[in-house]
């Protein structure tokens, strides 16, 4: 969501940010809105100005002993004009709001500008691509040799995009989890929360998944949603309120289950775990004052790099171009994990700036020290990390010729002694 004034001082400027996230011009049409919206306030106010001062008249007729009864029938139909003209104001705000909360977040001025992914730039890389003596195998071949990954009979379950882990693969999933929170909450700081996985209409609008991207998760029948990202949850702890300038930065994180109808994914990652309906993912959030959100993208970043460097996986960071980021974000780093199996980077985590476009949707301020009013804080969003891509990482960095798959030093205090998984599990 977006300052109206603001649009109105800088028309040129929103439309010009909007043309580099592929979205068509709307100042214009949204400045007409506003300006019917200011004339039905207006002149509902004039209305009520006008009834005032008949009322005035109303008393010094009856004070007088003259009849008043034209005087009194004027103002009833200046009630009547005025809950019109109010009801009008009304619609205009509406349809104001509602065109409003359709626009994407207006992109940082040091985002590179660009269509799509092409013109995502790279930031660092960290570590050597492994390289071996045999073909690398995806992740698929090797779990499903190791009879610890079964896509077939979770079809039978649920369907397409879905896996069933057992074993030690399971358990090296679990692992990976678990690492990542004690990671996390017990050197980053960040606040460990376990927060509800289905939710209301009101916290999706308030992180940006509604109204425009419904498709892309689940619904139940009587109206929750189950989510697609503890940003949401997450983020929505603060929903509607005044926070005091000394508990910022909050900072949280969660382990929960995540949801994606992959609208739109046909033909994508059909094999393997890379593009799931379900998966897991370890969330971090950050809420901020303004000054502090670019600082805090690049700590977020940090902490989520973090976790490849202890397992000792090979990944980039790339700042996302203004056509290729998310919705809601104003500036978005991705981090990608060297796969082996792929001979490519993929996707592990996005770690988001939003600046104040959560923060308006949701109506969440912050009260400044020393200041009378508020001021809209900035929310953050990442993952630290998904788990799941972590562990088709893990497994194809540290697969070996015997199809086995070595456990990293980093997880083995959380494997209950396996130091190897094999067939027997």
């Amino acid at each position: 969501m977006f300052d109206i004034k603001w649009i109105r001082e800088n028309a040129d400027a929103f439309d010009a940010a909007l043309k580099n996230r592929n979205a068509e011009p709307a100042a214009q049409d949204l400045i007409k809105l506003d300006a019917a919206r200011r004339a039905a306030q207006t002149k509902a106010q004039e209305i009520q100005a006008d009834r005032n001062k008949l009322a005035k008249e109303i008393g010094a007729a009856k004070a007088k002993g003259e009849d008043a009864s034209a005087i009194i029938a004027e103002v009833s139909k200046s009630k009547q004009l005025q809950a019109e003209t109010e009801e009008i104001a009304k619609q205009a705000l509406a349809e104001l709001d509602t065109a409003l909360a359709a626009l994407p977040n207006v992109p940082a001025a040091d985002v590179p500008v660009g269509a799509n992914e092409e013109a995502n730039v790279e930031i660092r890389k960290w570590g050597e691509p492994a390289t071996f003596d045999f073909r690398a195998a995806e992740h698929f071949e090797i779990g499903e040799k190791l009879g610890l990954m079964d896509f077939e009979r979770a079809a039978k379950i649920s369907g397409a995009r879905f896996v069933v882990l057992t074993g030690a693969l399971a358990r090296l999933e679990r692992a990976i989890a678990s690492f990542m929170l004690d990671l996390q909450t017990g050197e980053h700081g960040y606040t460990e929360v376990n927060p509800p996985i289905l939710v209301k209409d009101e916290a999706l609008f308030g992180t940006g998944q509604l109204p425009k991207f419904g498709e892309d998760s689940f619904r139940t029948t009587d109206g929750f949603w189950l989510i697609a990202t503890a940003e949401v949850p997450l983020t929505n702890l603060v929903a509607g309120e005044i926070l005091d300038e000394d508990s910022l930065p909050r900072r949280v994180t969660a382990l929960t289950p995540c949801f994606r109808s992959e609208a739109g994914a046909a033909g994508k990652d059909t094999r393997g775990m890379i593009r799931q309906h379900q998966f897991n993912k370890v969330e971090m959030v950050s809420v901020t004052k303004p000054e502090n959100s670019d600082a805090e993208l690049e700590r977020m970043t940090n902490c989520a790099e973090e976790v490849l460097k202890r397992l000792n996986l090979p990944y980039r960071v790339v700042v996302l171009s203004t056509g290729d980021m998310g919705f809601g974000a104003r500036k978005t780093h991705d981090i990608e994990v060297w796969l082996p199996g792929q001979g490519r980077y993929r996707e592990i985590s996005s770690c988001s700036n939003c600046g104040e476009f959560q923060a308006r949707r949701m109506k969440t301020r912050y009260r400044p020290q020393g200041e009378k009013g508020t001021q809209f804080v900035h929310t953050l969003n990442g993952s630290g990390l998904a788990v799941g891509r972590t562990l088709i990482a893990v497994m194809e960095n540290y697969q070996q010729a015997d199809g086995t798959i070595a456990v990293p030093e980093a997880l083995k205090p959380y494997m209950g002694g396996i130091e190897v998984i094999a067939n027997n599990g």
